[in-house]
């Protein structure tokens, strides 16, 4: 749990894959919930899944920060997946698909010889 919440590291693309199913599975959930408590004017509701939403999508830009280690590139770019579809979907279809850097790079030690998922 605790190197999900870091942005240091690198992460394969199985886990980085694996990680962006489950958040966006429950960034989808508290939309609709959301969407469901407004128009019930249950507000409560509301800000509850607001905070869980706005909690998944901070945790998936540090996945794709690692991510993004991983292949070799700078955290910055993981700025361009704040952009509304299609440009932030590209980017993660992109982050799912490219291969990462062999061996050790600045970011940290190959995490192929190191994850276990």
């Amino acid at each position: 749990m605790k190197t999900i919440l870091k942005t240091t590291g690198r992460i394969t693309r199985r886990k980085y894959l694996l990680l962006f199913i489950v958040f966006y599975f429950i960034n989808l959930l508290c939309l609709m919930i959301m969407y469901e408590s407004i128009k019930q004017h249950n507000w409560l509701t509301f800000v509850i899944f607001g905070i869980l939403l706005i909690t998944t999508i901070v945790l998936l830009m540090v996945q794709a920060i690692k991510r993004f280690h991983d292949i070799g590139m700078d955290w910055k770019y993981a700025l361009y997946l704040l952009i509304p579809p299609p440009v932030n979907l590209i980017g993660f279809i992109f982050l799912a698909i490219k291969e990462g850097q062999r061996g050790t790079n600045e970011y940290g030690p190959d995490p192929r010889k190191t994850d276990i998922v």
